[in-house]
């Protein structure tokens, strides 16, 4: 009887444990239901995310090729004295632009001033000997004629007044040199331009072997690049095929920028071609000229060059940032008619006036998503699109870019 009771006791102990265990299941499950569907009408209710989107532009463009170069100056005088003194004075101001022909130094001229005053003198001595030698030569022509002079000494006469002539060329020349070392104690600028820091300071000793300063010439300046070996080969079967001109023969169109330049706002051409290819590295040196009359340009700046490769007709193009990446396949969003964001992969091509051609994978009526593409989380996701224009979204960037 015990046993008996203790048997029902234990079963209706377990039956309501079992029962609870069920009551509780159904609650959680109700709950995580309840979860369920208030998270999916929470997404339903929240707002598509706000997007830029830009149609594709069809334009004919210009291919370039990207290469970086150095600025130099067309014209470099490392200023040296002709004549060997004692700097006396300094005419110009570090940095200053000066005309060709303007004094920029005065060495000691004493020296060679009294130099100049004793060559002079003795031109003058020599030109009153040779004045009286003249006069005995035609003396003694007169003489010869009554034979009142012997031939020997006609000759001897005729010979002193020739020496004399050659003494006074001789004099001159020795005067001519002083009178030039006298000037050349006035440095001048040998060209136009704008000069250095003065490498000597007044009560030196220089001569030709010490440079006093650097002038150089920056009204037009050249931009030095290495093309590669390809481009070389393609820019030569363009010109065989009468596409350009002979890139050896310069003229070809440039452009360049600088460091801080978000574009390449400078035009110039190619000018010079070196007549070989640099074995080990593969490339050729190539020279630009640019005008910089503003004085943009300063010898040393580093500058990136692009030289024109060709013309592609009808391309697609579209901002390089639209552009995103999923392991090695490149994929853009594009926004279609119910507004939602499509994945789209694409092939692209080389860069073109700050946009990027599409060869691949897109209709030139889509509308790329260029702002806001972190927000998209799935293909086919809802989207709240604001229309803005392709070239202007890319250029504003790029100017925002600049002043960072």
């Amino acid at each position: 009887m015990n046993v008996h009771k203790m048997f029902v006791k234990t079963g209706s102990r377990r039956g309501f444990m079992v029962t609870a265990m069920v009551a509780g299941l159904l609650v959680v499950t109700g709950c995580d239901s309840l979860a369920d569907d208030e998270r999916e009408e929470g997404a339903q209710q929240s707002p598509p995310p706000e997007v830029s989107v830009a149609q594709v532009l069809v334009e004919n463009v210009e291919l370039w090729d990207a290469f970086t170069g150095r600025i130099e100056a067309v014209e470099t005088v490392d200023l040296r004295p002709r004549v060997s003194g004692y700097i006396e004075s300094i005419h110009y101001t570090e940095g200053q632009e000066v005309e060709k022909g303007d004094v920029l130094f005065t060495i000691d001229p004493r020296p060679y001033r009294a130099e100049l005053e004793r060559a002079e003198a003795e031109l003058q001595r020599t030109r009153a000997g040779a004045e009286l030698a003249r006069s005995e030569a035609a003396r003694a022509e007169a003489l010869a004629q009554s034979h009142s002079i012997s031939r020997e000494e006609l000759g001897q006469r005729r010979a002193a007044a020739a020496t004399t002539e050659a003494d006074i060329l001789a004099a001159q020349a020795r005067a001519e040199t002083a009178r030039l070392d006298m000037a050349f104690t006035e440095v001048r600028a040998p060209i136009a331009g704008r000069t250095g820091r003065a490498l000597v300071t007044p009560g030196n000793l220089v001569s030709d072997a010490i440079p006093l300063t650097r002038i150089v010439a920056l009204d037009r300046v050249h931009v030095h690049f290495h093309s590669d070996e390809q481009a070389y080969l393609h820019y030569d079967a363009m010109a065989r095929s009468g596409e350009r001109s002979s890139f050896r023969q310069g003229g070809m169109p440039v452009r360049v920028g600088l460091a801080t330049d978000s574009g390449f706002p400078y035009r110039g051409e190619v000018d010079f071609v070196d007549n070989h290819l640099d074995a080990e590295a593969g490339t050729i040196l190539t020279r630009a000229v640019l005008d910089n009359s503003e004085g943009r340009f300063a010898p040393g700046m580093y500058a990136r060059v692009q030289l024109l490769a060709g013309h592609a007709e009808g391309s697609l193009l579209i901002d390089d940032k639209a552009v995103l990446t999923d392991q090695d396949r490149k994929y853009v969003y594009v926004v279609d008619d119910e507004g939602r964001a499509m994945r789209r992969d694409v092939q692209l091509g080389r860069m073109a006036d700050g946009l990027r051609i599409v060869t691949a994978g897109l209709d030139p009526g889509a509308r790329v998503v260029v702002k806001g593409a972190q927000r998209i989380f799935f293909t086919g996701m809802p989207v709240a699109a604001e229309s803005v224009d392709m070239r202007g979204q890319a250029e504003g960037d790029n100017e925002l870019a600049v002043m960072h």
